[in-house]
């Protein structure tokens, strides 16, 4: 598999010239010019490969701050080291999370910076020639925009759709809908053109285009209450094919670098999740074997697994469970209730060895009460178990109707975050913050 090796210079010079914020724009004339990067297809591949190094490669990177973020907001991580700030502030919660706070701001920060990179990919793709190269680039770009504004709503109320100085804030439903036109116009781009092995050979060939488009807009619409779409795109993926962010020696699994094998950062919880008894997994699921290290360890000391406990780890840019929970919670929202329970009996008795990531909980299927609450109850525990540390859950608990900050039983210690003060010292239309 490919990483990062190849356009690693290339993109370190790009890191240069592309420091854009919300208001300004910072140009390195010692690296190269907007021309020469925006002006060819090798020049626009080599900003696609500094894109995903950005999202996904250190710890100021989404990848890091969404699995960070929500883990702790809703009680699945446990700090070692209170003496990592950011990590402690999101772990208090509530007044303790400010716009100071390192996981909020490089969260913010680094999402805008990728989708502008992205953007400028889309806004410059006519100067590519060939067809096929295009059509890759068009998705490889659409895939981190639409990633980008549907991650920035699941942890602020609102958000710029476009860079400019003192740039307007859009509210969730304008976020959403251009993730979702953005994902849907490279499905179509996609659909009539095939992009050639020669462009695989020139990125990180780790993400399948096609497939991700498709995850994308099945996880989009069901957060934008769009049932019956998340189900069609949900069957559109292949879920027996493998789309993730790579990682090597140099860039490494910023979980795993800076805190699973230091152990000096995070570590989750324990075996409940951080759950509440009433949907705490069932000590026989399969999943929690792979999650953790040790089920039994000394001193409750529990340790991550699964996409975690390696330098090199890829992580997955989506689950096969996931598309089978989307559609199993979508078909419970329209009330097509044993439609809801096929599909989750698909992630229930599924077992390691049937599931592309090994991820498989080899369990009785589901035997509760055939009513839309309970379904829902069950599909949100399963949820919580076999995408543990994806960085979906707080979205999950506010979609789910789970108790929210302050109130009795909460399920998160925030519901949202407040806005970085790096945007509000630059960008005179930051609304004011969320109390909580």
């Amino acid at each position: 598999m490919k990483y990062f090796k190849i356009y690693n210079l290339f993109a370190f010079l790009l890191a240069g010239v592309l420091l854009f914020s919300c208001d300004k724009e910072y140009v390195d004339p010692t690296s190269a010019t907007d021309a020469q990067i925006l002006g060819s297809a090798d020049g626009l591949t080599a900003l696609a490969v500094g894109i995903q190094r950005r999202w996904s490669v250190g710890r100021q990177s989404p990848v890091y701050t969404t699995i960070t973020g929500s883990g702790f907001t809703t009680f699945g991580l446990r700090l070692i080291n209170p003496g990592n700030q950011a990590e402690n502030g999101v772990a208090l919660g509530g007044g303790d999370v400010d716009g100071d706070n390192g996981i909020v701001s490089n969260l913010w920060e680094q999402s805008l910076l990728t989708r502008n990179e992205a953007q400028l990919i889309l806004d410059n793709i006519g100067v590519v020639g060939d067809e096929g190269t295009r059509a890759g680039l068009t998705a490889y770009a659409s895939i981190f925009k639409a990633l980008v504004n549907g991650t920035l709503v699941q942890f602020f109320d609102q958000a710029p759709i476009a860079t400019g100085e003192n740039a307007e804030f859009s509210n969730r439903a304008a976020l959403m809908s251009d993730a979702l036109s953005t994902l849907e116009s490279a499905r179509t781009t996609l659909a009539s053109t095939t992009v050639p092995a020669s462009f695989y050979a020139k990125v990180p060939n780790t993400i399948d285009l096609e497939n991700t488009v498709n995850a994308l807009l099945a996880r989009f619409y069901l957060q934008n209450g769009d049932n019956t779409q998340a189900i069609t795109a949900a069957d559109r993926v292949d879920l027996s094919v493998m789309s993730v962010f790579g990682y090597d020696e140099v860039n490494t699994n910023p979980i795993a670098f800076v805190s699973i094998l230091t152990n000096n950062v995070y570590q989750p919880v324990d075996l409940t999740l951080g759950l509440p008894v009433s949907i705490q997994p069932d000590p026989a699921d399969e999943r929690l074997a792979f999650y953790f290290q040790d089920l039994a360890p000394a001193g409750n000391d529990f340790r991550a697994a699964g996409f975690f406990d390696d330098n090199t780890a890829s992580i997955p840019v989506y689950l096969p469970g996931e598309m089978l929970l989307i559609k199993a919670e979508a078909y419970a929202r329209n009330n097509q209730l044993t439609e809801a329970v096929n599909e989750l009996d698909a992630v229930l008795t599924k077992t390691a060895g049937t599931d592309a990531f090994g991820v498989g909980a080899n369990l009785a299927a589901y035997a509760g009460p055939n009513d839309q609450s309970s379904i829902l109850t069950e599909i949100y525990r399963n949820r919580c178990m076999e995408l543990y540390m994806s960085g979906l859950r707080l979205e999950d608990t506010k979609r789910f109707g789970r108790a929210g900050a302050g109130e009795t039983n909460e399920e998160r210690n925030r519901n949202l975050y407040p806005y970085p003060n790096s945007e509000r010292d630059n960008n005179t239309n930051t609304p004011s913050n969320p109390t909580i």
